[in-house]
């Protein structure tokens, strides 16, 4: 039997060939195990190409994410649905999401990534199309194509992170997987404007559902010619890295294998003990819960702002105005692009000077995150572009998170268990957050409309004062990023020594 240093030289060599490289002074060290310089499988431009269409796929996902919520007057009106039996669609969506992300991060930890990432980008563009089609005495089955889709997305978003981890050393790596998370608000902006756009050009909301399965046939062509077969994953040098990128001296332990070997449940059982990535996750549990709730009823918010403000009349056709979720897309694509950029930025630097800087990034964000939206929607009523600008500030700061808290999670779990790490944290983080605050949102606001005379007055304020937790629950965040700072450094030595 080959010892693990040989197995991983052969399969790097059988790599070179197929990619048309000369390893041959590299086959002729065959059975030597590198010890502290690391040799990368591919070119630069593979990398980049690959990086490329992660990016792309996350596009497609997230565009898909909130189409509903883009043109939720229309679906209101279709299927006749309460604020509560509304916000259920984001809720089974994100349910589902979460409980397929633990199948898929064990799996993305054992198997071939780029098949996983295939079949589940082939299956949600399929129901995606296929939901454009359900009538409106179909409404659980348009329930169900949603929840469908949610299995599909998470597939994506639990391995695609790990393979730029591979590709790309600690000094590179938050650069960019920044790159790859300001496709988050980019999607998110562009799944509102798509569908009000779709829905305004042809008058039937259901043709925003047939434009990202075609970009998904794309995106499936591109992974299976541009993305390789087979991505190395990282070893113990590989992550014997300092802050600024430099390879510091490291033992590697001659038992540890590109494989894990270890039982999911002893991954588990690990990941439980690693405080930062306990209080990491509750930190981007509040993130999600207030983002996904911001996602799903903000423009609708904004809609009955205006009608009480005599700008805008109610909505009585069919076909609504879709200025907001225009416009709120537009936010969201240019605080997300704005706050990722700057969050990876201000991690590169101050974490030079302080080994804690990330977690200290994320508590502040989320601290004046939650005070901007809190002046948000109690300006609302009176000003409608004061609520604009918090409302824009808010997005900002909460997406000054997306990368940092990722790269959290990268350097204090153990490559082996990463996708694992991955799938659990989006589990808790849904199923705490986002998964449940649409349809939480919505409950609040029927139960105060239902102790109020109906009215357009009690309609918004049901709404306005329904959106008060999320800012709460910020400042919860903020708390349990702070609490991360105290065991980071510990726990990403510890990462280190596995």
């Amino acid at each position: 039997m080959q010892p693990p240093c040989e197995d991983e030289d052969t399969e790097l060599l059988l790599q070179a060939l197929l990619e048309g490289q000369n390893y041959g002074a590299a086959a002729a060290e065959g059975t030597r195990c590198p010890s502290v310089s690391v040799t990368r499988n591919y070119p630069a431009k593979r990398d980049c190409l690959v990086v490329a269409v992660l990016c792309f796929g996350n596009l497609i996902n997230f565009i898909d994410w909130f189409i509903v919520p883009g043109i939720l007057l229309d679906i209101q009106k279709y299927f006749g649905l309460s604020d509560g039996k509304a916000g259920l669609l984001q809720t089974v969506f994100t349910l589902c999401y979460m409980l397929a992300a633990p199948i898929f991060g064990y799996l993305g930890d054992r198997y071939n990534r780029k098949i996983i990432l295939g079949a589940g980008l082939f299956f949600w563009s399929g129901v995606t199309l296929g939901s454009s089609f359900i009538t409106e005495s179909h409404y659980r089955i348009f329930v169900l194509s949603r929840g469908l889709v949610g299995i599909g997305s998470a597939s994506y978003s639990t391995i695609a992170p790990t393979i730029i981890a591979d590709l790309f050393e600690e000094g590179k790596r938050t650069t960019v997987l920044s790159i790859f998370y300001i496709f988050i608000p980019v999607g998110s902006g562009c799944g509102y404007m798509l569908a009000a756009a779709m829905a305004k050009s042809t008058g039937d909301w259901h043709w925003a559902f047939r434009v990202t399965p075609c970009m998904g046939g794309l995106a499936l062509l591109l992974l299976i010619l541009l993305v390789p077969h087979r991505i190395q994953r990282r070893t113990a040098v590989h992550r014997a890295l300092s802050i600024s990128g430099t390879i510091q001296e490291a033992d590697e332990k001659p038992d540890v294998h590109r494989t894990a070997k270890t039982t999911w449940c002893q991954d588990v059982g690990s990941l439980v003990k690693n405080c930062s990535f306990v209080c990491s996750s509750l930190g981007l549990t509040a993130m999600a819960f207030v983002t996904g709730a911001l996602g799903m009823w903000m423009p609708l918010f904004l809609y009955r702002a205006q009608v009480v403000q005599g700008i805008v009349p109610p909505c009585l056709q069919e076909s609504c105005n879709s200025s907001n979720s225009l416009i709120f897309g537009g936010i969201t694509i240019g605080t997300g692009i704005l706050g990722i950029i700057a969050g990876a930025e201000a991690a590169r630097r101050l974490r030079k000077r302080n080994n804690k800087a990330d977690p200290l990034i994320c508590a502040t964000s989320m601290f004046i995150s939650a005070l901007c939206l809190y002046i948000a929607l109690m300006v609302a009523q009176t000003n409608i572009l004061s609520t604009f600008i918090f409302i824009a500030f808010g997005e900002l700061f909460l997406s000054v998170n997306w990368a940092v808290v990722t790269d959290i999670l990268l350097y204090v779990v153990t490559p082996r268990r990463q996708s694992t790490a991955i799938a659990l944290q989006i589990l808790v983080s849904h199923l705490l957050g986002d998964a449940g605050s649409p349809y939480l949102i919505g409950v609040i606001s029927n139960a105060i409309q239902a102790r109020n005379i109906p009215s357009l007055q009690w309609s918004f304020r049901s709404m306005q004062y329904s959106f008060v937790t999320c800012a709460f629950v910020g400042v919860f965040g903020g708390g349990f990023f702070l609490l991360t700072s105290f065991y980071i450094e510990e726990d990403r030595k510890e990462a280190q020594r596995l």
